[in-house]
């Protein structure tokens, strides 16, 4: 898929505690972020872009956290070497502190969750079922920082002070095969949909891939901003670079591993990046004490169904991408109802009226507008009709007593009232009588007098509408049967 287009617009950076660090989203969809300064975490709900509730305490120099597939979060407190348990049901601290290696920088979760002892060289493998600590430590290089699981089950270390990878076999928590070579102080990775691990690397500027299939390195290192330290990939495959030392995010499409784009502004000293669901990237800037927000500008695919009645009221589907925080206009009118999935990727609306013909459909969003030209067309509404026929009479002479006519009344039932200048049919069985006009009292008429011997031989007459328009409404087909009174 092809990166988004940087079309982007000003959304307010979201103040959290000092010096924030890690980022994970939780099962509802709010994102925790670590403040490595104030010792808690800050809960921010990405429906609102808002930090919710009190800070929740955790312990000392809290750094890159994970949240396991049991729904907590496990946060690596650096400063005082443990990890600290977080149930995200509740936002509060469930059991002591896990004692884990020296100086504990990051967690990644698969089955159980795993840590890196900066300090120590090691990984701490915690039992996610009892918040314990399983078997011995790993050791791998020196000064492990990030870490990722990728779906090979195979657990990715970035050895900043030795310059490579140390490769975990999560089912059997040994290292397999030598440290694979990287750049100068690889400290995150983050696994592409693809399959690849993408490795940031500070001190060479770059980041390098590695095929997970073979554990080698793919291609040429990939020029990114100065002093790259986080890094996350989308659903979409659109990788991002937190750059700390050029406070700003690189933009890397994984279909083609080159940069897109120029480098996103974001606050001072980015460290980290997470990529919510629906295509939104949150940025941690440690040195600014907040949380940078981008969104991309929307992109339409289709709209279904494709037109509607004048009046409005049709729900829509409208398909694309980026599309949290939709507005929705239809020939210049807002539609109404907007509601949109969790990916961003579908919405829908009610139509609001408009004028006959094509309508351009617009989508605007934080991150900009997109539009379908012409892509919905209002048509007039249909409306069902009544027609009522009056009885025959049976005796027509003298006729300046009886008034000899057939009589139809057509009337509108969305609105209730006669239907002027539509041609409405009379028949005797199969044989038709022929055909008269509804006048401005929606009656049409036609003169019995020749057939009215046909009439009480058939017990009545039928008449009948095929259908017809005005000016504001397509009408459908009615009919009715009328049969003979004795004046």
């Amino acid at each position: 898929m092809a990166a988004p287009a940087l079309t982007l617009l000003t959304i307010p950076p979201i103040p959290v505690g000092s010096n924030p660090v890690g980022l994970a989203f939780t099962p509802s969809g709010d994102l925790y972020v670590t403040n490595s300064g104030s010792a808690n975490v800050s809960v921010i709900s990405t429906a609102t872009d808002t930090v919710v509730g009190a800070p929740i305490p955790v312990g000392g120099t809290p750094v890159w956290l994970t949240v396991a597939p049991n729904g907590n979060a496990y946060v690596p407190n650096s400063g005082s070497n443990t990890v600290t348990v977080i149930d995200t049901a509740t936002n509060t601290v469930t059991g002591a502190p896990i004692p884990v290696g020296n100086q504990p920088a990051t967690a990644a979760a698969s089955g159980n969750v795993y840590v890196t002892n900066f300090a120590a060289n090691t990984v701490s493998v915690i039992d996610t079922a009892t918040n314990t600590v399983t078997g011995a430590p790993i050791p791998v290089g020196s000064q492990p920082v990030g870490v990722a699981v990728a779906p090979n089950g195979n657990a990715y270390v970035c050895n900043r002070g030795s310059n490579n990878l140390t490769v975990i076999d999560t089912a059997t928590n040994t290292v397999v095969g030598a440290p694979i070579a990287v750049g100068n102080q690889p400290n995150f990775v983050a696994i592409a949909p693809n399959g690849n691990a993408y490795v940031v690397n500070i001190g060479s500027n770059n980041v390098t891939v590695i095929d997970t299939a073979t554990n080698t390195v793919v291609g040429a290192p990939i020029p990114v901003g100065n002093q790259p330290w986080g890094i996350a990939v989308g659903l979409n495959g659109i990788a991002y670079t937190a750059n700390r030392a050029s406070n700003s995010v690189s933009v890397i499409d994984t279909a083609t591993n080159t940069v897109t784009g120029a480098p996103i502004p974001v606050g001072s000293g980015p460290i980290a990046v997470a990529v919510a669901v629906n295509g939104k990237v949150y940025v941690s800037n440690i040195n600014s004490n907040n949380v940078s927000v981008i969104q991309f500008a929307p992109t339409l695919t289709s709209i279904n169904p494709i037109h509607g009645p004048t009046t409005g009221g049709t729900v829509v589907t409208i398909i694309g991408t980026n599309l949290t925080g939709a507005g929705v206009d239809i020939g210049g009118n807002p539609a109404t109802g907007v509601s949109v999935n969790a990916a961003g990727t579908q919405l829908t609306a009610t139509t609001p009226p408009g004028a006959l013909g094509p309508a351009t459909v617009t989508v605007t969003t934080p991150g900009g507008s997109a539009s379908l030209v012409n892509g919905f067309t209002y048509v007039l509404p249909v409306h069902a009709t009544s027609l009522t026929a009056t009885p025959a009479l049976a005796k027509l002479f003298p006729p300046h007593v009886y008034f000899p006519f057939l009589t139809a009344t057509l009337t509108d039932q969305a609105t209730g009232l006669p239907v002027p200048g539509q041609t409405i049919i009379f028949k005797i069985g199969s044989n038709l009588l022929g055909v008269a006009a509804t006048d401005t009292q929606g009656i049409a008429r036609f003169n019995e007098t020749l057939i009215l011997t046909l009439i009480l031989a058939n017990g009545g007459y039928d008449v009948s509408f095929a259908g017809g328009s005005t000016p504001s409404a397509i009408l459908s087909p009615s009919s009715d049967h009328a049969g003979v009174i004795e004046p």
